[in-house]
């Protein structure tokens, strides 16, 4: 019984071992390789979260190549923001050649004033239905700055890393609204994303971490 009780231990201690040299070599920064496109998933959020990211893609080259735009299924309005994005850029140069882009819909992690007892649950519902369609992606890049939608769609592709699927590069843009404190999202991924980027120094003092580029959007 004993010697059991000890194999047992031994085993669970070697599994804990070899997850955190699998977290070490997933999180650990790796020198960029030049690639011709890349794949881009974009987490887009109800309210300013959508205005602000589509300021950031108006940035981008086309060599970020598919977009794949996660929208909650219950923003209408994110949806079209971005359908309209789309068609301008495309307007202002048709003789260009503009990388293709898909909007894609899981549930949403918590809806305004949702309990947080309840919205533990729908944010491990949304963590279901997210990491088949981030598996089916496979992006090379997840953008996201802030909604609640952005959680389970970044431990998604981290899980992809985990699994040796893929290592998938998250950037995290705290919103331009947030001064002296981080929103839950950014306390969330603050840890696990690979470039965590503020828009304010104040913040950059708190987390001397986080990327500070000034007002980006």
């Amino acid at each position: 019984m004993g010697g059991a009780l000890i194999l047992a231990a031994a085993a669970g201690a070697l599994a804990l071992l070899l997850l955190a040299v699998r977290l070490w070599v997933v999180l650990s920064p790796r020198a960029p390789v030049p690639r011709r496109s890349l794949s881009l998933l974009v987490v887009a959020g109800s309210g300013g979260h959508t205005t602000e990211m589509l300021r950031l893609l108006e940035n981008l080259s086309n060599a970020y190549s598919p977009r794949h735009y996660i929208v909650a299924d219950t923003d209408e309005m994110s949806t079209h923001k971005i359908n309209s994005f789309e068609q301008i850029r495309a307007d202002r140069n048709p003789s260009a050649t503009f990388p293709e882009y898909y909007v894609h819909r899981i549930p949403r992690s918590r809806e305004v004033q949702q309990s947080w007892l309840s919205s533990v649950l729908t944010t491990l519902y949304s963590m279901w239905l997210s990491f088949p369609l981030t598996y089916r992606v496979k992006p090379d890049l997840v953008l996201c700055n802030g909604p609640g939608t952005c959680v389970p769609i970044c431990i998604s592709a981290l899980l992809l890393g985990i699994l040796g699927i893929k290592k998938v590069i998250i950037v995290y843009v705290e919103s331009i609204c947030r001064v002296e404190h981080l929103s839950l999202s950014g306390k969330i991924l603050f840890h696990l994303s690979d470039y965590f980027i503020v828009q304010w120094p104040t913040l950059k003092e708190k987390y001397p971490k986080s990327v500070y580029l000034g007002r980006i959007v």
